[in-house]
């Protein structure tokens, strides 16, 4: 049985568990007690969920229950956004993800992901966008419009997953979490439990592995994904992805076009309720993962580094965790990956982010979550 615990293990207990064959094969873990680096917190948030950077040494930090704030990096100071649509806020549902646009300084649109209601009680991810103006009056977006929803709309208030990501040909991807529904994860006619690509207006790109079949299949770019909550590329444009797993068995993934990830028919964890998946390596036409966590590290985010604070990680995953409280560094290569690094931060971390100076920052998760820039030490 492959226990999901609620909090990473320390060093001396992982290499017990690997000496057992509890830890999965695929995870390589080594924790740290010394930090290269030192935090400096600049503001903090009511629950904090993701941060996009501005020009000026600005940023746009988004708080679940709603409000998109507008942040001053030089003084803390901060200012919510005005023109947010209302969100659906609860369990793991409300504002989301933030993104600008690779033309931001022309065309200054901003996109955000959100938990939006739906009939009898039911709720999804949107993806809206709008013109971001700061004057006088404060900041505030226009030409506000939604340019994508989870289809179909489900019960219940989880695994929205919906980070979102632009690539050099200014296409946009999304993580799009399964709802905790589980089958909708293999079914193409819904664009649940998936990584899509599409236009920056929304539409599905040609040249889709399934974009002939129409619908929300032409969206698609991999499919049985869980809760896929980081997606990041490397410098040679290949997409990875990070994801919780069920009781047990976090994922990271190298995303190949059309692949199948075998959710919710394999998976290193087992349900909550007890009942097992079988593994990965039993049903080998499913791509399995290049990395699985058990003990887990309940992944929120990834970045691939690329800055000069910190030369030897360049090129590696960033992994931020929570239950784990963790700042996870994996070694990438070209079709393998492994962990090196463990950092303990001391609280639930919902993100991290390279700036456009190459600076790297994290986001605590909760109430008076902080938003701390990270030095070398």
């Amino acid at each position: 049985m492959k226990n999901r615990f609620a909090a990473v293990c320390s060093a001396a207990v992982v290499r017990i568990l690997l000496l057992t064959g509890t830890v999965s094969a695929y995870a390589q873990s080594t924790s740290t007690s010394s930090l290269p680096f030192v935090s400096q917190a600049v503001a903090s948030f009511d629950q904090p969920w993701a941060v996009a950077f501005l020009p000026e040494n600005q940023a746009l930090v988004t708080e679940r229950s709603g409000r998109l704030k507008w942040v001053d990096l030089a003084t803390g100071n901060s200012q919510a956004v005005a023109g947010v649509p209302e969100v659906e806020y609860g369990g793991q549902g409300g504002l989301g993800d933030v993104v600008l646009h690779p033309q931001f300084a022309q065309n200054r649109w901003v996109y955000w992901s959100y938990a939006e209601v739906g009939e009898r009680s039911s709720a999804g991810a949107a993806i809206a966008r709008g013109r971001l103006e700061v004057t006088e009056k404060g900041p505030s977006l226009h030409d506000v419009s939604v340019i994508w929803r989870q289809v179909p709309k489900v019960s219940g208030r989880g695994h929205y997953a919906h980070r979102l990501l632009f690539d050099r040909d200014d296409l946009l991807w999304v993580s799009s979490g399964d709802r905790q529904q589980f089958d909708p994860a293999q079914d193409l006619q819904s664009n649940l439990g998936k990584v899509l690509r599409l236009t920056d207006e929304g539409a599905a790109v040609e040249g889709n592995p399934f974009f002939k079949q129409g619908g929300v299949a032409a969206q698609v770019w991999s499919l049985g994904h869980r809760n896929p909550l980081g997606i990041a590329f490397d410098a040679q444009g290949q997409l990875w992805e990070v994801e919780m797993g069920p009781r047990g068995g976090d994922e990271l993934n190298r995303i190949e076009r059309g692949s199948n990830y075998g959710y919710p028919i394999v998976s290193n964890g087992d349900h909550y309720s007890g009942r097992t998946i079988p593994d990965h390596d039993t049903r080998p036409e499913f791509k399995a993962p290049l990395i699985t966590w058990t003990p887990v590290i309940s992944p929120s985010s990834m970045v691939v580094y690329q800055g000069d604070d910190f030369p030897d990680w360049r090129g590696n995953a960033l992994i931020s965790g929570l239950s784990s409280q963790s700042l996870v560094r994996v070694e990438l290569k070209a079709t393998t990956a492994r962990e090196v690094e463990r950092f303990d931060m001391g609280r639930r971390i919902r993100a991290v982010a390279q700036a456009p100076d190459g600076a790297l920052w994290v986001l605590e998760d909760g109430k008076k979550g902080r938003l701390l820039r990270l030095t070398p030490s």
